[in-house]
């Protein structure tokens, strides 16, 4: 996006880009369909040391920008759920293929399978960036070094501390990394528990004390994933327990009392049974009397489902890793950078710009709605 409006204001750019084909991240995004922004973005959707940072920068290129530039490029839109906007063909492929047309048109240059080495800054100003290419090593110089190159999750897609290391290099202060996005596990004497459960989706509350979400969670073999699950992870912290409201929409309570005036001749497990499946409520059954008639029920009973249901507690062993993550909390600190042009303050000519920057957004749409806002903002200051 960065060399895209560099383009247009008539500026040559040379992208290196690491891996032999360019957008792989956006390939793999949203199970290959790409969920390239969200309808909702404001800065309260993103974590940061500085959350209100992002303000200037997501309000020069908007979400109504995104959706005039990918729709005059043949990319219309649809919406599946919280804002969330797809391409109508369901194909990420054809997002990069935007990209890639237009680099052509604007006479940018790509060079892929290019893995940069160094970058140094000269006397007069000007940048030299040593990188490998085809065994051998090559050197750019320009006035200007845009490091974009996302944070450590999938390694397997060319992910690195690049930009971590040319941040420090440069005298930049970086915010404490982090997997955010991310399935958590379940390890000790629940592990069994969960495991026995993976496959069953629930749409649920999850919570802890700074923040909550109301989406579907995922039972794994190993732990939770899920929606809600990714989204609580960018707030978790290890060590700490989370909660899990498994009716979100309803008070087991009143279900019970409106049972128990129809006669309350059903059971437990029936009762539970009209919103789980049958392995979810045989699986409660380690916690609530499944097999006793509703009309039974005494106060301490009803008061254990009522906690059972609505403040279900763990304490997750960890999460599962940069591997697993979609994206990256914390980076390149915001203090250090221009909120309009997100220029290193520190050094002139040195922007960052996307994953690397510490503003992580939500699961939806938001950290590619960041990377079109901040490609756009650095290619006008270029």
């Amino acid at each position: 996006m960065c060399a895209v409006q560099a383009g247009i204001r008539d500026r040559r750019t040379l992208v290196l880009e690491r891996n032999e084909r360019p957008g792989a991240k956006i390939l793999i995004s949203g199970g290959g369909r790409c969920n390239y922004t969200n309808l909702y973005t404001t800065t309260a959707n993103f974590i940061s040391a500085n959350p209100t940072f992002g303000q200037e920068i997501l309000s020069r290129w908007s979400v109504a920008d995104t959706i005039g530039f990918f729709e005059r490029h043949g990319i219309v839109g649809k919406e599946k759920t919280l804002g969330q906007l797809f391409p109508m063909s369901d194909r990420a492929k054809d997002v990069v293929q935007v990209f890639a047309t237009l680099l052509q048109r604007y006479g940018q240059a790509l060079s892929l399978n290019s893995r940069v080495v160094s970058v140094a800054k000269g006397a007069n100003g000007t940048f030299e960036v040593a990188y490998e290419y085809g065994g051998e090593l090559k050197y750019a110089h320009a006035n200007g070094v845009v490091v974009a190159s996302g944070g450590l999750p999938v390694a397997k897609l060319g992910a690195s501390d690049f930009a971590l290391r040319i941040a420090r290099q440069f005298g930049l202060d970086v915010v404490p990394t982090a997997p955010a996005l991310v399935p958590l596990t379940i390890t000790g004497k629940d592990a069994e528990w969960f495991a026995a459960l993976s496959g069953n989706s629930v749409f649920c509350r999850v919570f802890n004390e700074r923040i909550s979400f109301e989406e579907n969670i995922l039972f794994t073999h190993w732990g939770l994933s899920g929606p809600a699950i990714l989204q609580l992870s960018s707030y978790w912290r290890p060590g700490e327990a989370i909660g899990i409201d498994l009716l979100p929409n309803h008070s087991i309570e009143q279900l019970i009392n409106d049972d128990r005036m129809a006669g309350g001749k059903r059971l437990v497990s029936q009762l539970l049974g009209d919103f789980y499946s049958r392995r979810l409520v045989e699986a409660l059954g380690k916690f609530l009397p499944i097999d006793t008639k509703i009309a039974s029920l005494g106060k301490a009973e009803a008061k254990r489902i009522a906690e059972t249901i609505h403040r279900f507690a763990l304490k997750p062993a960890g999460d599962k890793g940069y591997d697993k993550a979609e994206v990256m909390r914390g980076g390149v600190a915001t203090d250090e950078l221009h909120p309009q042009t997100l220029e290193a303050q520190k050094v002139a000519g040195l922007y960052f710009g996307g994953e690397c920057v510490d503003m992580t957004g939500w699961l939806g749409g938001y950290n590619f709605q960041w990377a079109w806002a901040s490609g756009y903002a650095i290619a006008q200051a270029i």
